[in-house]
């Protein structure tokens, strides 16, 4: 049975914060169908203008929407600061990336007119966004969307609802139309509603890859939908010959454990080699033991802070617990301090003697570590996932890093950098069960606009020599 209101509830306190009732799918499917056309005739100078206007009315509330980051999600506050400035940032960025990626071509010939390359929008898009980032990733689609001349329909996750709200209150609020940039508010049951809506022409999603499967499977019959999928990852972050066992550490805490391990490129999985099992999992252990949990404004301000909910929590309790019963060592044990309230030591295990390891997103923080001989066997154990979103070496030269990177099944490759923290002025997307080969960020504008192939000329000329009579 679907849900009539959506409440919204801070992890930190277990306190309510906000509550609405259930948008109407159809009613908000036919505004948008009856925006589009004026929207996409609207000189790209105009749109591009409107999303400027939309990237002050975030400064504007920086702080506001930032405080509200921080307390439906529970991350630290220094955290959602950062995340107002890459929404902020973000429209100069489409702004570019959509000249870059689509601009106009043209090819003259004297006899056969012009050859040219223009993009079109492609309707109504929706756009399902994730807890974790609520304003910055959501607007990481909607931005490039609004920009190629599409309207957008933001159904944020029923879990950070406020958050969606103001973001899309900044665009109103910059003079754009209720109608082109529309949220509706809703569960499980309304983002189901909206993929299969024969009104709807693309969606664009972030989350889970069981759901990212699901919509996948939905659309599978209607190849005229575009469909961009950014889903999770089992990541793997792999150590081998470094002197700076410090910097190997800082990079491995910053990866597993910041957002509390909800990112989708946060490292899973710390694959070292024997030699440097040691000296890593020492420093290892003692950096995450100095970690400070807390409430998203504690003063000192926390590292981390909660996971999104109890549920979340639970899980990720069980999970490790599993890993225990199936011949994982605990190095740092996962401990809840609150059974009210999801707050979750960051937890680290090996998990090498496991003859089987699950190859799933345990998205939370929790480190499993795997040693292996050496870098041949690191690689293989790095790629041995369905996943390939992102992957980092840590230590080595040159030459380890290409053929690292040669080898690697991931669309992020990084070195001596963590796993997260990837750039917006570069392509963000995976392969296997991360994506599905429709990379976000910069290249979000390949997905928001299809390209159309032109031949003309200023009157008609034809000539025919074979096949005819005289």
């Amino acid at each position: 049975m679907s849900q009539t209101e959506i409440i919204s509830y801070e992890p930190a306190t277990g306190e309510e914060l906000w509550r609405a009732p259930v948008g109407n799918v159809d009613e908000t499917v036919d505004r948008a169908r009856r925006a589009w056309p004026a929207w996409a005739a609207k000189p790209l100078a105009t749109r591009i203008e409107l999303c400027r206007r939309f990237a002050n009315e975030v400064r504007k509330e920086g702080e506001k929407l930032a405080d509200l980051i921080a307390r439906e999600t529970g991350k630290p506050l220094w955290e959602a600061r950062t995340e107002v400035e890459a929404v902020i940032n973000k429209v100069d960025i489409s702004v570019t990336a959509y000249a870059d990626r689509t601009g106009q071509k043209k090819l003259d010939s004297a006899l056969q007119g012009t050859a040219a390359v223009r993009h079109k929008p492609h309707g109504v898009l929706v756009v399902l966004g994730p807890y974790n980032f609520p304003a910055h990733l959501p607007n990481g689609h909607i931005i490039p969307a609004l920009i190629a001349g599409n309207v957008v329909i933001f159904k944020p996750s029923e879990k950070t609802p406020a958050v969606g709200e103001l973001l899309i209150q900044c665009f109103h609020r910059a003079g754009m139309s209720a109608a082109v940039a529309q949220l509706l508010i809703g569960g499980p049951e309304e983002g189901k509603a909206l993929v299969a809506h024969s009104g709807i022409d693309g969606v664009l999603f972030t989350g889970s890859a069981q759901a990212g499967i699901a919509i996948n499977k939905k659309l599978a019959a209607n190849p005229g939908k575009i469909v961009a999928l950014e889903m999770g990852g089992n990541n793997p972050i792999v150590v081998i010959d470094t002197p700076k066992i410090s910097d190997a550490a800082m990079l491995i805490v910053q990866s597993a454990f910041t957002s509390a391990g909800q990112r989708c490129t946060a490292a899973r999985r710390l694959i070292v080699t024997a030699k440097m099992y040691d000296p890593i999992i020492e420093e290892v252990r003692n950096l995450t033991k100095r970690i400070i949990v807390g409430q998203p404004f504690a003063d000192p301000a926390p590292f981390m802070g909660p996971v999104i909910d109890n549920a979340a929590a639970d899980q990720l309790v069980e999970s490790f617990l599993y890993l225990l019963s199936h011949g994982g060592k605990a190095i740092k044990h996962l401990t809840r301090k609150d059974d009210e309230l999801p707050f979750l030591s960051p937890a680290i295990i090996d998990t090498t003697a496991m003859t089987e390891r699950p190859d799933v997103e345990l998205f939370g923080p929790l480190l499993q570590v795997i040693k292996v001989d050496d870098f041949d066997e690191a690689i293989a154990e790095a790629n041995r996932t369905r996943f390939g979103l992102s992957a980092s070496l840590i230590g080595g030269g040159p030459q380890d890093y290409n053929r690292f990177w040669a080898n690697i099944r991931a669309g992020i490759v990084n070195w001596n950098r963590p796993t997260n923290g990837a750039s917006s002025s570069a392509p963000f997307g995976g392969i296997g069960l991360s994506g599905n080969h429709r990379p976000a960020a910069y290249y979000a504008a390949d997905y928001c606009a299809y390209p159309v192939a032109s031949s003309e000329m200023d009157q008609p000329r034809a000539s025919v020599g074979v096949g005819f009579t005289n």
